[in-house]
């Protein structure tokens, strides 16, 4: 999500995954997937440079988070003494 000002200066968060495109003309124009437009004061080149950001951040707590997993402690398994005999075993 980005946060951009709408031409009334009222803020607005956009969900950049439903952005088809960007026309700046001579007021920015952001076209949804819908077929919504959103006006706002921000260049076209500031909201790419926000999108682009906002997806950094993203992968890059996604690479933490894998790096992370990665040393997650191996699965603890019971102690043989404490299972039960499977069947036939003694």
């Amino acid at each position: 999500m980005i946060q951009l000002t709408r031409l009334n200066n009222h803020p607005l968060v956009v969900n950049s995954d439903l952005i088809k495109f960007i026309e700046q003309a001579p007021d920015t124009v952001i076209t949804l997937i819908s077929g919504e437009k959103i006006v706002v004061l921000e260049s076209a080149h500031d909201v790419l440079q926000r999108v682009v950001q906002f997806r950094r951040a993203v992968l890059q707590g996604a690479m933490l988070w894998s790096d992370h997993a990665s040393a997650a402690p191996p699965l603890l398994l019971p102690a043989p003494e404490n299972c039960a005999p499977a069947a036939g075993e003694k």
